[in-house]
């Protein structure tokens, strides 16, 4: 389709006179048009004995069909990917002035939010029948099944157990609290200070499962500079109200924290006076501990995040800790350490406030703050009382008005907890093994092309390029899953040792966080074997990573399906959609932090000096761009340091898909048109790509997106790498100065 010839330039200008009524007849005659070129197709291809199975060979479905000579696919599997298509765009906005609208915008008019959703896109849609698919398999009873499968079957039963969950209501956590030495908000003057220490109180969390990271964060993982060791890592923690938020001059999802604490103290027994009064303290310190804590912009420089000290070297610099004391609690009783034991400390002014912050706060204050965090976090086990409670916060932070059904938050709640398991339960019923071969075909293609820019880039001298093609070269991937989830005996051994109750959900809960956290720190001086199964064996996903320190690529296998991937359908719409994503992460391990790290996972500066300022000056473009932009819903710009690594990938990522396509077929021959779209394949493979971010979200959801996420939204995911390709504008003859083929182009990769 030529969108710029004189031809086409007249279908604009008449349709832009149309009345809006004519308009829609126009859309509603022209689908109908569409709709029947797809019925006269289909009936010729009965007539052919033509068989229209997904498994089907696509060859087998292509015809002579519509326009002369034009070989259309005419499979189930292109059909509907065409009415897909079809439904989503809207032919009233030109490509060269919003691609992203042109692509998806009968999407976001017609796309209903449901009420227990923040946001409705491409990846939603996936993550719901990926649910559904696990709804089915956990539930099913099937005693010949091995134990750790029956525990992770008891565990989502025990979740579904409402009645269960409501006699027992708050009674568990009260407990908790008591043995955590109470809630003085709720106590009153019961509450006994001289028992308190914050210290013992992180200790008594470990003990029970709880999380340990509400004054410091407390994790083994990976040596940035020689990531074949780990070591313990201390850094600032995360907070029970994002930081950015904390500390933002816009007072009313702050205000809607403080009044979800104060309403849940009540619940718990606190009279409003009090806990308004108290707990007011409580979040002021909170505020204080974010504000001594680093942006994360700032955190994005992984130089910044490593200083190595002994537990020696940490008593000295911080001695109101002591060190080697507070390790041991919070390692497994198996794991010995030793002042000469190596820490990642990754801000240490953090910990400097941390101490005189300590010294000058009451302990009731300090002690209402522990125990709000973990009332905080074990509220999704708790009764339909503090349920709702929960919603009315999260409906200020996300606009989410309902709960979604118990089934589909023990679905989430038993993925997250126990991944392995029902990533098994998964693949066995539900992945088809010839993903893995055809995904693996796709990420060898990217890779060549993104070895291709490498090499032919202006920009890197000799010696950074060549380090630059040594780690492209040594990036390994995991697709789909681990074969090991398949193996009994594996499974067998790794969760030995785990209790499940069937009527104790909350009990099974602290379980699994206390077996899931001994078994992490327990391997501090073990062996590291970048490529563990363990460590991919999460395939009940919709998403994928890049692992600096592993040098990988991560593709599980719930996201190779849906609109991302069809095995039996032309490659244009697999190498836009899924392919765009493959590239998105090999440009990772490039991008302002996988650039820090070198072919081995270690962080290294191998750039040379005037290579790495051009580097940067191409990111400070990609900086500008994006910060540039405005989300209209919300009268806000991207925050553009934040979000450049995610923003740097999607560039570099669609231009990979695509030039992995014209390699493909110059491989394999040209592909067929789909049905009833007067698209070219090169044409449908940039829609595909833009079809993966269509999507509808609720003005708090995106207001909380701009404020905390490092990616962009949707729309700025399609409208600023495509108008930096001149290859998208060649394709849809958009001529230059025109929004989507600006004169001024941002290039990294």
């Amino acid at each position: 389709m030529d969108f710029n010839t004189p031809a086409a330039n007249r279908r604009r200008t008449c349709w832009k006179a149309l009345t809006k009524n004519e308009k829609k007849l126009s859309m509603f005659l022209a689908g109908t048009i569409t709709l029947i070129v797809i019925l006269i197709c289909l009936l010729f291809v009965q007539k052919s004995n033509a068989s229209y199975s997904e498994d089907s060979n696509l060859d087998n479905n292509v015809q002579e069909c519509g326009q002369k000579h034009q070989r259309v696919c005419l499979s189930a599997s292109c059909i509907k990917a065409s009415a897909q298509i079809l439904s989503q765009m809207d032919f009233a906005v030109s490509p060269c002035d919003d691609f992203y609208r042109f692509v998806c915008g009968n999407y976001m008019k017609t796309t209903t939010i449901p009420d227990d959703k923040t946001s409705v896109n491409t990846f939603t849609v996936i993550v719901d029948e990926l649910e559904e698919q696990l709804k089915l398999a956990l539930g099913d009873t099937d005693n010949e099944e091995i134990s750790s499968i029956q525990k992770v079957k008891r565990y989502y039963q025990s979740c579904i157990n409402k009645q269960e969950i409501e006699e027992r209501g708050i009674n568990e956590v009260r407990d908790i609290i008591t043995e955590l030495g109470g809630w003085p908000v709720v106590e009153g003057r019961n509450w006994n200070e001289d028992k308190f220490n914050w210290l013992q109180s992180v200790f008594l969390n470990r003990k029970l499962g709880l999380d340990t990271g509400f004054f410091i964060d407390f994790s083994v993982g990976f040596d940035f500079k020689n990531s074949s060791r780990r070591l313990i890592q201390l850094d600032q923690p995360n907070f029970g109200l994002s930081r950015e938020f904390l500390l933002s001059k816009n007072t009313d999802l702050t205000e809607a924290y403080y009044n979800y604490m104060v309403d849940i103290a009540i619940i718990f027994g606190a009279t409003p006076e009090i806990a308004a009064e108290e707990l007011s303290l409580s979040l002021k310190f909170e505020k204080e501990l974010a504000n001594y804590s680093l942006a994360q912009e700032d955190r994005r420089d992984t130089f910044k995040l490593y200083n190595l000290l002994t537990i020696a070297e940490l008593n000295r610099e911080f001695p109101s800790i002591d060190w080697l004391h507070y390790i041991k609690k919070l390692l497994p009783s198996n794991v010995q350490v030793t002042e000469d034991e190596t820490v990642i400390l990754g801000v240490p002014k953090y910990i400097r406030k941390l101490e005189k912050l300590i010294r000058r706060t009451p302990k009731r204050v300090l002690a209402n703050y522990a125990i709000w965090r973990v009332v905080k976090s074990l509220i999704p086990y708790l009764s339909d009382i503090i349920s709702q409670r929960e919603l009315k916060y999260l409906k200020a932070i996300s606009g989410q008005a309902e709960r979604p059904p118990r089934w589909k938050e023990c679905v989430e709640d038993v993925s997250s907890s126990l991944p392995i398991l029902v990533g098994s339960l998964y693949v066995r019923k539900y992945v088809h093994r010839d993903t893995k071969t055809k995904v693996l075909e796709m990420v060898t293609f990217l890779k060549q092309e993104f070895i291709n820019i490498l090499k032919t880039i202006d920009w890197m001298d000799d010696e950074s390029r060549n380090a630059a093609l040594e780690k492209a070269l040594t990036i390994t991937e995991h697709i789909a899953y681990p074969d090991e989830l398949l193996d009994d005996k594996k499974l067998e051994e790794l969760f030995s040792g785990l209790e499940i109750y069937e009527d104790q959900f909350l009990k099974s809960s602290l379980n699994i966080a206390l077996f899931m956290t001994d078994f992490y720190y327990s391997r501090l001086h073990q062996p590291v074997n970048k490529t563990d199964w363990i460590d991919h064996g999460n395939p009940a996903q919709v998403n994928a990573f890049y692992h600096p320190i592993e040098n990988s690529i991560v593709f599980p296998a719930g996201i190779l399906q849906g609109q991302l991937f069809g095995k039996d359908r032309p490659r244009y719409l697999n190498f836009g959609a899924i392919g765009s994503i493959i590239g998105h992460e090999i440009t990772h391990g490039f991008d302002d932090t996988g650039r820090q790290f070198n072919k081995d996972g270690n962080l290294a500066n191998w750039w040379a000096q005037d290579t790495q300022k051009s580097f940067l000056e191409k990111a400070r473009c990609i900086i500008n761009q994006y910060g540039n932009y405005t989300v209209k819903e919300i009268n806000e710009k991207l925050n553009g340091k934040n979000t450049q690594g995610e923003n740097i990938a999607d560039n570099g990522g669609v231009k990979e898909a695509y030039f992995a396509y014209k390699t493909y077929v110059k491989a394999h021959g040209d592909e067929p048109f789909l049905p009833g779209l007067e698209f070219t394949p090169e044409q449908l493979f940039w829609v595909s790509a833009a079809s993966n971010w269509c999507s509808v979200q609720r003005p708090e959801k995106l207001r909380l997106m701009v404020t905390t996420d490092t990616h962009s939204p949707g729309e700025f995911r399609v409208l600023g790498p495509f108008s930096n390709l001149e290859y998208f504008s060649k394709d849809f003859n958009c001529p230059l100065g025109s929004k989507m083929n600006p004169k001024d182009k941002c290039t990294v990769w």
